[in-house]
């Protein structure tokens, strides 16, 4: 089978990584196609995956336009030459455009209600539109939901185990916390806000534990020293050790929470998957203040139970979920749509 992936965010890469692996191992062909966009090509070339660029981000509603037309075309293109019998992708604007011009299956598999321009075009135009059970949007078109998480592709015991050593290689202190500061200056960012006195957010935090920070763009100079420094392929390891998550990224907050470790997400952007890591797992704290996910964060931080607590909730939450990935592979082997 010949399949095209298209990777539009470095979170795609990590869902589809361990399904290209085992895909290709099988005997299918796969073609990725993707953008520059922050660290997507980084972990490209860290997890020697081939790939096509079709474009470079853009901002803005005309500069998603552009983007999008660009896209289309390129891939159009493409699609020409290596023939897929599906098209597979999150977000999927571009392949279910191109699935319905060149009508070859479109498969989205999408999480985040608040991208709501890119949800009205992307579903009625997919074959099939795979979201989470916990997804609260409404999708007009072909609907099949999922019992996981799509972070669980990557994060699932069965195909990662935090590796040990990584303390070692990058010197890192026993009790250590880790920090998400994001642009908030995408479409589905519209209106939403997390921590505004950042200076202030990591003093006090430091006040408990060594503090490390993942910025989208650029960090005020006082801050800059607090930047990890690592090869980004190997944020989940380090993620798996910290003493807690904190920050503005509910894709890290699900990240931290699906590892086990203590998770406090702020920012007044709902989702349906952290309120249910929230309110049924108590994996994952919502904050919509920094104040309040500071006073939170104190807590944690000074129980000493709460890492125990963490990862008996995770073991919970896991004897729920199905492997993402697995299910991934067995789906689209069956070609039910």
């Amino acid at each position: 089978m010949n399949i095209l992936i298209d990777i539009l965010h470095p979170a795609h890469v990590h869902f589809f990584r361990f399904f290209i692996q085992k895909m290709e191992h099988d005997g299918h062909k796969i073609l990725v196609t993707t953008r520059n966009k922050d660290i997507t090509l980084n972990l490209l070339n860290e997890y020697n995956i081939p790939y096509s660029q079709i474009s470079v981000v853009r901002t803005g509603l005309w500069g998603m336009f552009i983007e999008l037309i660009q896209r289309v075309r390129a891939m159009s293109k493409l699609v020409k030459k290596f023939k897929p019998d599906i098209l597979m992708g999150e977000h999927g604007t571009t392949i279910a455009i191109v699935g319905k011009l060149h009508s070859i299956p479109s498969l989205v598999y999408w999480d985040t209600e608040a991208a709501k321009l890119v949800n009205s075009i992307t579903y009625p135009l997919a074959t099939v539109v795979y979201t989470p059970t916990s997804y609260t949007g409404r999708v007009h078109s072909h609907h099949q939901t999922y019992r996981g998480y799509q972070k669980l592709a990557y994060l699932h015991p069965h195909w990662f185990t935090p590796n040990k050593n990584i303390l070692k290689k990058y010197q890192l202190p026993n009790k250590f916390i880790l920090v998400r500061f994001v642009s908030w200056k995408y479409n589905h960012d519209k209106g939403c806000s997390g921590i505004n006195n950042k200076i202030n957010f990591i003093r006090t935090l430091e006040q408990y534990a060594s503090v490390f920070i993942s910025a989208e763009g650029n960090l005020p100079p006082e801050l800059e020293k607090y930047k990890l420094q690592i090869e980004y392929k190997d944020i989940f390891d380090i993620m798996a050790f910290a003493a807690m998550y904190i920050g503005e990224s509910p894709t890290m907050a699900t990240e931290a929470a699906l590892l086990g470790v203590p998770s406090i997400y702020v920012s007044n952007s709902e989702r349906g998957y952290i309120n249910e890591l929230q309110n049924k797992y108590k994996l994952v704290i919502w904050s919509t203040t920094e104040e309040e996910a500071l006073t939170t964060a104190t807590k944690i931080l000074n129980d000493k139970n709460s890492s125990k607590q963490w990862k008996k909730r995770q073991a919970i939450m896991l004897n729920d979920m199905i492997d993402v990935t697995q299910w991934m592979i067995e789906t689209v082997e069956k070609r039910p749509w």
